[in-house]
């Protein structure tokens, strides 16, 4: 085998052929138990009964699936209508992941194409500093965003300070608020991706457009974009799906008038007043709306690598 790689032939054996489903079985193990049992198992709590006491009732209905949907009165005798109150958090969480998304990419473009242009041995230290604060554990560093952002917090008493205000902003429990730390929580998943992405650009491309008149929002769009959009797409799964079933940030940041789809999970399973067949059925229908997200970005990452 040697010889024919030497001699310039192709070595295709696979060493471990043998050995390869033994190799995997660690791997396969650990996803069995850890990712698809717990999916597996909420499945099946979706389509319970809830018990008066808390848990659920192995009696299987479609009520978690019908609460979410419709509301048919307080003791459930009426007519069916829509149920707007947890369509309408769905689409809260939809519209503040995507703002998330937009905000991150707004930012993480240009930081990720600095950081990339600059020279090769100072490149580590501006990816070290852009992940450092990310060391810290995420609760921390949204409730340290609402110390900051709080009406008799640091950012208030400095433009006090300056005059540039004369009462508190009421920052914290707005969207506003959410928007920021669903953006600080996740920068850096857009960033590095991107930063990836542009460090494999060819350069002389921009080059080449610039000798024939392009201009640089041109060159931007019509050449740089195309030949990174694959980080582009990968950083806007890595942020997007993440802000969707984000709860520390709308819970701490946001109040109860910002509650987001992972919020409303995590409540279906706190203590004995719990609906754990509807906050399963909940995450059923985010996973469902997740998946259908990822087929998407799927889709055109592969078609953007087709085209470069």
């Amino acid at each position: 085998m040697a010889a024919g790689a030497a001699s310039g032939g192709s070595a295709t054996t696979d060493t471990y052929k043998e050995a390869r489903t033994w190799l995997l079985m660690p791997a396969w193990v650990t996803l069995s138990f850890l990712i698809l049992a717990p999916v597996l198992l909420m499945l099946v709590y979706s389509f319970l009964t809830k018990e008066f006491r808390g848990g659920v009732v192995w009696e299987f209905s479609l009520s978690a699936y019908d609460q979410f949907f419709f509301d048919r009165g307080l003791f459930g005798d009426e007519p069916a209508k829509i149920e707007w109150t947890y369509i309408t958090i769905f689409w809260r969480s939809i519209w503040q992941a995507g703002a998330a998304t937009l905000l991150s990419f707004l930012i993480g473009f240009p930081t990720a194409y600095f950081i990339a242009t600059q020279p090769e041995r100072v490149r580590p230290m501006w990816v070290f500093l852009i992940t450092i604060p990310y060391w810290v554990n995420l609760l921390i560093r949204t409730v340290s965003m609402k110390f900051l952002l709080r009406d008799q917090g640091p950012l208030n008493d400095f433009l006090i300070s300056t005059g540039l205000i004369d009462s508190p902003l009421h920052i914290v429990n707005t969207n506003f608020a959410v928007q920021l730390g669903l953006f600080y929580s996740y920068l850096p998943f857009m960033v590095l991706p991107i930063y990836a992405a542009v460090e494999r650009y060819n350069f002389t491309l921009s080059e080449a457009a610039a000798d024939l008149y392009a201009t640089k929002m041109t060159i931007l769009r019509r050449v740089l974009l195309p030949a990174v959009k694959p980080g582009v797409i990968a950083g806007c799964i890595l942020v997007f799906v993440p802000s969707m079933g984000s709860f520390l940030a709308p819970d701490l940041l946001g109040g109860a008038k910002n509650f987001m789809i992972g919020s409303l999970i995590e409540e279906q399973f706190k203590g004995n007043a719990g609906n754990w067949p509807f906050g399963a059925a909940a995450s059923m229908i985010l996973l469902t709306m997740v998946l259908i997200i990822l087929l998407i970005f799927a889709r055109q990452q592969a078609k953007a690598e087709k085209e470069t």
